[in-house]
């Protein structure tokens, strides 16, 4: 496929004109015109691109990419050398930040709550169809400790769990994938039981306390793991393309 089609239909799938970022998505480094081989995973790091090089891949498909609002704009150091690889390797990249953690179905939330068996999944941004946090409903009540093992036994990450005066069963759940966790108050004044996202502030845990709601941080990474996942699949299944996910592990 052109690299530029790519790009076109990754653009429509995840609606990305609808949606305001923080980055650009889509093509952020093009490379060689002709793609058959695509490397996933969830960070553009230096480990990522030197996967791709060693398979001789075409283009890296990622969820956290480049040029960041606000970031140093000097190509120097860390930078530098993720472009030049890139650049010198004929590689395309392309990145789905905030498109990807919504996308009704292969996104990061979407794909985070069938995981752990939250069904009818909808806004918590209540009007707003492109709401980053989402809730639904477990398909059976569970307690805290027993959200926190499925947690931990479906990512295979440390789960911190606030539920000190939480309700004995959970039913509906908040959750925001990466670093959601500011979302708990809206999460808590919509009615949720619990609200889980990658990441917990210090304000995190008196906002769970003094609202009674469990709160789940379970891994920026191991939460945003499966929606770039999903979209290559969804590549392979669609498109014909040899696609690999590659998961460069991250404790954060």
């Amino acid at each position: 496929m052109n690299n530029l089609e790519l790009e076109q239909h990754l653009n429509a799938l995840l609606n990305v004109q609808a949606i305001k970022d923080y980055c650009p998505n889509g093509l952020q480094v093009e490379g060689k015109a002709e793609i058959h081989t695509v490397i996933t995973g969830v960070t553009a790091s230096q480990a990522l691109i030197d996967h791709a090089i060693a398979a001789n891949a075409d283009a890296i498909l990622v969820h956290h990419g480049y040029f960041w609002k606000g970031e140093n704009e000097q190509v120097r150091g860390m930078k530098r050398r993720r472009l030049k690889a890139l650049l010198s390797h004929d590689i395309n990249l392309y990145a789905y930040h905030l498109p990807l953690d919504v996308a009704p179905v292969l996104g990061n939330n979407a794909q985070l709550a069938a995981l752990l068996g939250i069904n009818q999944l909808r806004p918590l941004e209540v009007g707003n169809a492109q709401s980053i946090p989402m809730w639904g409903e477990l398909s059976e009540p569970l307690t805290g400790l027993q959200l926190s093992a499925r947690l931990s036994e479906q990512l295979g990450s440390t789960i911190v769990q606030v539920s000190d005066t939480g309700p004995e069963f959970i039913r509906r759940v908040g959750l925001c994938t990466g670093g959601g966790q500011g979302y708990i108050e809206l999460a808590a004044q919509q009615g949720m039981d619990a609200f889980i996202s990658g990441e917990i502030s210090e304000q995190t845990v008196h906002v769970a306390r003094e609202y009674g709601v469990h709160f789940f941080a379970a891994g920026h990474h191991a939460t945003e793991r499966y929606g770039v996942k999903a979209l290559g699949e969804w590549l392979a299944s669609n498109h014909g393309l040899a696609v690999e996910f590659i998961d460069i592990d991250s404790p954060a």
